[in-house]
């Protein structure tokens, strides 16, 4: 017999963590997230996400075997999202499931809680916002997960599916040989660009880490701000997702675009540290410590977290520039390639100069929906 329990106590909210670690075990491209990370992720009293959010976590047990854990899921309702897109959504997200049934049992058991607090659909996986990690991985099986990108196995997508979801969006994420030079055509437009606005591009400067975070929240912020199911971030939660990455940071992997001294766009990427953290399982003791410590030997490529431009600068062509100048930063360097992720599947702005620019389109995360009766 399945059994749907609300997490309660350390024992549980440990358990809840540790089953994707058991569930994605056999995987070789799931690679693990450092389970303190994930913790602090679901700890109210770590993450300001919960400031504007409430989340209740769920776990699958089977009785016939012993109780086993078979799944897991969190509903999510963010008043913020809500207040700011006049919706009545909830979320569900860290979705696992051994099997069709346990996964239809866990959304059920999602449902009824969005229900409860009057909400009219459910949309997910999101983990646990648009800010953080989200998706589910719907293509793109055969290699390694990126930081902060979801990895999945191939039948989550029916196992939702079949419990009454549909496709809202399609999320996508780009491959970009930096081996070579940039094409010629990005380095003509780049230059153009840079030269008829004015530019000033500079790294980002980590001596004054806390002013340069604002500015890259303020532009994020103002970049997004149309875009479909964004959130602002609280200045609490992008300074905590910052402080988070500041330790893995390398400045070539980061690049402003300055008017009169003002931000007016930026490329920002980090290492992908999961390189280092694969074969861990999550812990820092004893092997995860010495391959962040030593990850120049282990990292070759990074993500591409932030592209952003001010909104009155949007339609100038400055995405290609930022493309040229990230590529220029780090040539000659240990990077091989970078992931562009994640991009809206109607994001032109985006996805037209990654394609212009000879970046491969490699991976695609789906967010599903379900209206609630």
């Amino acid at each position: 017999m399945l059994q749907i329990q609300p997490v309660r106590g350390r024992r549980a909210f440990r358990e809840f963590i540790d089953y994707a670690y058991e569930r994605n075990a056999a995987d070789p491209h799931w690679i693990p997230p450092l389970r303190l990370s994930e913790h602090e992720r679901l700890t109210p009293a770590k993450n300001p996400f919960f400031a504007h959010a409430a989340v209740e976590l769920f776990l699958a047990r089977r009785d016939d075997r012993d109780h086993a854990i078979v799944g897991r899921v969190a509903a999510i309702d963010d008043r913020l999202h809500n207040d700011t897109h006049r919706d009545n959504v909830a979320m569900f997200g860290f979705f696992e499931a051994e099997d069709a049934e346990a996964a239809r049992a866990l959304l059920t058991a999602a449902e009824a809680w969005a229900t409860s607090r009057g909400r009219s659909r459910v949309r997910g996986p999101i983990n646990p916002s648009l800010n953080e990690s989200c998706g589910l991985l719907v293509d793109g099986f055969d290699t390694d997960s990126m930081l902060l990108m979801p990895h999945n196995p191939p039948e989550y997508a029916t196992f939702i599916e079949s419990a009454g979801y549909r496709k809202v969006k399609d999320l996508y994420a780009w491959l970009y040989d930096i081996a070579g030079e940039t094409p010629p055509l990005i380095t003509r437009l780049a230059t153009r660009t840079r030269d008829r606005l004015g530019l000033a591009m500079r790294p980002l400067a980590l001596s004054e880490f806390t002013r340069e975070v604002e500015r890259l929240r303020v532009i994020y912020c103002g970049a997004w701000e149309r875009n479909w199911g964004f959130v602002p971030p609280t200045p609490e939660e992008f300074r905590r997702l910052a402080t988070e990455l500041k330790p893995i940071f390398d400045p070539r992997c980061a690049v402003c675009a300055a008017v009169d001294g003002r931000m007016v766009a930026c490329a920002v990427a980090v290492p992908d540290i999961n390189q280092a953290l694969k074969g861990t399982n999550g812990r820092l003791f004893p092997l995860g410590l010495f391959r962040l410590l030593n990850r120049g030997r282990y990292i070759t490529q990074m993500r591409l977290l932030l592209l952003g431009v001010a909104p009155e600068y949007r339609a100038l062509g400055l995405y290609p520039l930022l493309l040229f100048e990230l590529h220029r930063q780090v040539l000659g360097g240990p990077y091989r390639r970078v992931e562009f992720s994640w991009v809206l599947e109607d994001n032109r702005d985006i996805n037209q100069p990654a394609e212009q620019a000879g970046a491969r389109r490699y991976k695609t995360y789906r967010i599903y929906e379900k209206a609630l009766g």
